[in-house]
């Protein structure tokens, strides 16, 4: 059993509503140092807005939101910027510059450090690349000169550029085939494995949450409403878990159909 000092990240009954919609309700997570955390469940669970509040994008509307002990919600900006210098982030499409090379892609926060070279974060970036799979010639060459695949690769290369201690992974393999979504998830497990890293990632893609997990935690309408280990996921006879995990559409998860009248 980790102790609390072996907590990363601790979330408390974070609550968040827009327009009287209550989105989070109560999520209680806790995240463990270099763990592998990934977060399921079916579309508008809350997955993504749970990122963004710990992130600070967004303001919950109670809650608590503790980094290695110490409240993150009511930061000055100055303390804010030095807080995003503990994470890299993966978006789900990439999110990468379209009028910067790659290299420049993969450095851009590095090269916003006070005292840092192009020629530096340039090799940086190329080590990068090197460690997701990629050779050091597409430094040079533009996101629309990729493919879907390699624009994946480039995006967690950036993520993991200058060793940041918490990784936030948004789909990882989303809109990938099977073979290119194995070759992620590999680069993911590896590369976190050599830096240490703590991870919070979110995926729809199961194969990809038994292969990268230490753990799993599954969102329901706004709270966490189950969490255990991979083997204990596909095991559990938990009702939203077993539903969920083994994609049957009778459960306590109703998803919204929309009839079409002729």
């Amino acid at each position: 059993m980790a102790g609390k000092s072996d907590m990363k990240i601790v979330v408390k009954d974070l609550c968040k509503s827009f327009d009287g919609v209550q989105v989070l309700n109560g999520v209680n997570l806790e995240v463990r140092n270099g763990e592998i955390m990934t977060l399921i469940g079916p579309s508008g669970a809350g997955k993504t807005l749970t990122l963004k509040c710990i992130l600070g994008l967004v303001k919950p509307d109670s809650g608590s939101i503790l980094l290695d002990g110490v409240e993150v919600r009511d930061l000055s900006d100055k303390e804010r910027t030095e807080f995003f210098r503990n994470f890299g982030i993966l978006f789900q499409r990439s999110g990468l510059f379209d009028s910067l090379p790659v290299w420049e892609n993969i450095g851009f926060r590095l090269l916003q450090q006070p005292g840092a070279t192009r020629k530096e974060v340039k090799a940086e970036a190329i080590e990068r690349l090197r460690s997701v799979g990629l050779s050091a010639d597409i430094a040079d060459l533009f996101p629309a000169e990729l493919s879907g695949g390699m624009q994946k690769r480039v995006g967690f290369a950036r993520a993991i550029a200058g060793k940041p201690p918490i990784l936030f992974l948004d789909e990882p393999t989303a809109g990938l085939d099977p073979i290119m979504s194995n070759v992620i998830n590999d680069h993911i497990f590896n590369n976190v494995r050599e830096l240490g890293s703590t991870v919070v990632a979110i995926t729809s893609n199961l194969l990809t949450a038994r292969i990268i997990s230490d753990r799993i935690a599954m969102l329901h309408e706004g709270r966490i409403v189950w969490t255990g280990d991979v083997l204990e996921a596909v095991k559990s006879d938990d009702p939203y878990v077993s539903q969920f995990w083994n994609k049957r559409k009778d459960g306590p998860i109703q998803m919204p159909v929309t009839t079409i009248s002729a």
